[in-house]
């Protein structure tokens, strides 16, 4: 297949010099000198990729973005910036460019930066369905538009939502869509890793670099050559990591502990939190840099509360999922009844854990209210409360707290008989012994 780009700039040299590497590559090169002559070769060549430079004798990159983005937007643009200049390369980002690359161009970078973009016109794989988002309300019908959207880019995004909606699902179908689908997905909680071996993990170390490094060890941006990096509670990282991140952001280049030199990173990087991060910066815990940095795209996950008619249709999805023994698991009307009306401070992920436990203890394939074990002390949150009850972890100690007791008065009105027990509960005795475990009931 024949591949042709648009090189857009000002000066000879770099459009030789693009023409030259990406020539190798198997892609011919139609140079323009101005904003003027870009759209008229637009107006009668087709293209698989634009390059442009940001200041131009008639206007600037920008301007040719955007013109792309409104008449050609199936073609990926970058932009080429002068070296440090990352406020251009955030401008460009938000405006619609593909990436970035910075001069004096490096050559490799640049062949990355093409083999991305190139793989935009390739048929995107269809996603597993685990991986999908259920649902069909507004918004959601708006979040799969933006996904698709983002996936074209190359730009950081950040994924701010409630604890519980799904911002790691969104993350894997951001990177599922794109070019970079067939490398790694790579996600870390940032809160889940001691202080002192962030820098370990993420940047990787060699042998001897501190205590314990008994061997060499890449870090995750490591393992994300190519692909994606997601960072999940980025929020939760320390001030002094925060710094290293966003060099590792800004130059593309990440140093192992114990390294002399930085090496090349090639991967895109996504970022997730439930705190909000405009809050943190103006109290000083999180650098407004790499606020800006990561937050090129702001993809905005709804609470379930907010997605109207979806609930029944996720929980339909769930217990088709969770069929056990041969039985299949529906919601009375009352049941359903029940589940629209409750606000699920915990979203998706609370909705999940309620149909788990109800599966467990109903007594048929008919799931009624009381197997919902639904709380019915917690009432509408408020604005105010929602923050505090995003967090599940009271609910959870309530839920297994009233499992705990049905499972026990079984156990009780048959002498501690499981294989009894599980009969009058109505599940299998190994579903019993399973949440037996869990509860921590011996």
């Amino acid at each position: 297949m024949t591949y042709q780009a648009l090189i857009v700039d000002d000066e000879p040299a770099i459009r030789e010099l693009i023409a030259i590497t990406l020539g190798r590559m198997a892609i011919d090169c139609v140079p323009a000198a101005s904003l003027r002559a870009a759209r008229e070769a637009l107006a009668t060549e087709r293209f698989d990729l634009c390059l442009t430079d940001m200041r131009l004798p008639d206007g600037n990159g920008l301007d040719l973005i955007t013109y792309i983005q409104q008449h050609h937007p199936q073609i990926p643009v970058a932009m080429i910036t002068a070296h440090g200049n990352m406020e251009s390369a955030i401008h460009a980002l938000k405006a619609g460019a593909f990436d970035f690359v910075n001069k004096p161009v490096e050559l490799n970078d640049l062949r990355q930066l093409v083999a991305q973009a190139l793989k935009l016109s390739a048929p995107v794989p269809a996603s597993a369905p685990s991986r999908q988002l259920i649902g069909r309300s507004e918004p959601i019908r708006r979040l799969h538009a933006t996904i698709a959207k983002v996936a074209r880019s190359q730009a950081p995004a950040y994924i701010s939502g409630e604890s519980g909606t799904g911002k790691e699902l969104v993350a894997r179908l951001i990177h599922g869509q794109g070019p970079r689908a067939a490398q790694p997905f790579v996600a870390v909680n940032c809160g889940a890793i001691p202080h002192g071996l962030i820098e370990s993990e993420l940047f990787g170390h060699l042998k001897g670099s501190f205590t314990g490094a008994m061997t060499d060890k890449p870090g995750l941006f490591q393992a994300a050559r190519g692909g994606t990096l997601f960072l999940d509670e980025v929020a939760d990282l320390p001030l002094q990591m925060q710094v290293k991140l966003l060099r590792a952001i800004q130059e593309k280049r990440v140093r192992s502990v114990g390294a002399q030199h930085e090496e090349a990173t090639d991967c895109r990087i996504l970022s997730a939190a439930h705190q909000p991060l405009v809050a943190m910066v103006d109290a000083g815990t999180f650098r407004q840099d790499l606020y800006y940095r990561i937050n090129v795209i702001e993809i905005k996950v709804p609470p379930l509360r907010e997605r109207d008619g979806d609930i029944l249709m996720i929980a339909a999805h769930h217990l088709a999922q969770r069929a056990l023994d041969g039985r299949n698991f529906e919601l009375s009307p009352e049941a359903q009844e029940a589940l629209s009306r409750y606000p699920f401070p915990g979203n998706v992920r609370e909705l999940e854990n309620i149909l788990e436990r109800a599966v467990t203890l109903c007594s048929g394939e008919i799931i009624s209210p009381i197997d919902l074990c639904l709380p019915d002390d917690l009432g509408a949150p408020t604005a105010e409360d929602l923050g505090g009850l995003a967090e599940t972890t009271d609910l959870q100690v309530y839920l297994d707290d009233v499992e705990r007791r049905r499972i026990m008065d079984a156990l009780e009105k048959t002498r501690w008989n499981r294989t009894q027990a599980a009969k009058l509960l109505g599940i299998s005795f190994r579903a019993l012994r399973y949440r037996l475990e869990k509860l921590g009931i011996d």
